[in-house]
């Protein structure tokens, strides 16, 4: 109990003081997992629209697969993308193993699952009579498309947000893809799992106290933003 407290208190100093290690760790952090959203943002947000403001045949089939990859392992994942990007792989000639890049490559894979399903919950939570209400004005199909988009921004946004969460917190392709190089591709996670085994708990505290007020900060946001979709 007494190791906890002081790793605790130590950790506070840390944070505090703005330790430059802690620092360099949490910016590869942020960097790689702003990207990662941005780029799956970019993509499951088109396709859960897609999605879910056109009837198809398959459509509850494919909405159930999306459901089902949500928890897909992180571990699975990053031993799909190693087999892709190491030397041997398909994408050995762009060297991207032990990079930021495929620690990004990996997080997209990860959260495109989880912006699209979110999408496609805001939109289907849009009542149909704006739909038929812009019809009857004589909207045309990308009018009516827009006006839903715009109806649907506030759970879109938090759906990207939900996206940020996961992969802020992952380890498993960090350590997988990036594989844990100081200064490089040494996120949060990775550095809290090295300090672990090394007995070093003061850095790990210290970053998972960073981590949990990143995560907490989402959380509120993506509350606030789930609520406005309810005003």
């Amino acid at each position: 109990m007494d190791l906890l407290i002081d790793s605790l208190k130590s950790a506070i100093l840390l944070v505090v003081a703005l330790d430059p290690e802690m620092l360099a760790i949490v910016t590869v952090s942020l960097k790689v997992s702003l990207m990662s959203t941005l780029l799956a943002s970019l993509i499951g947000v088109p396709v859960g629209f897609a999605i879910a403001f056109n009837e198809f045949s398959g459509k509850r089939m494919l909405v159930t697969v999306l459901n089902t990859l949500l928890a897909l392992p992180t571990v699975v994942i990053g031993l799909f993308v190693y087999a892709f990007i190491s030397r041997r792989g398909i994408l050995g000639i762009f060297d991207l193993l032990y990079t930021q890049h495929a620690i990004v490559f990996g997080q997209v894979i990860l959260i495109i699952p989880v912006v699209t399903v979110f999408t496609v919950a805001a939109i289907s939570r849009i009542d149909e009579r704006y739909r038929k209400t812009a019809m009857t004005l004589g909207a045309n199909r990308r009018q009516t498309a827009w006006i839903i988009f715009r109806e649907a921004r506030f759970g879109i946004l938090a759906a990207v947000i939900a996206a940020f969460g996961r992969v802020i917190s992952e380890v498993g392709i960090s350590m997988m893809l990036g594989g844990n190089i100081k200064g490089f591709t040494r996120t949060m996670t990775t550095a809290m799992a090295l300090e672990y085994d090394k007995g070093a708990f003061t850095l790990a505290v210290a970053l998972g106290i960073v981590l949990l007020a990143i995560s907490f900060g989402m959380n509120l946001l993506f509350h606030f933003f789930q609520g406005r979709t309810r005003i």
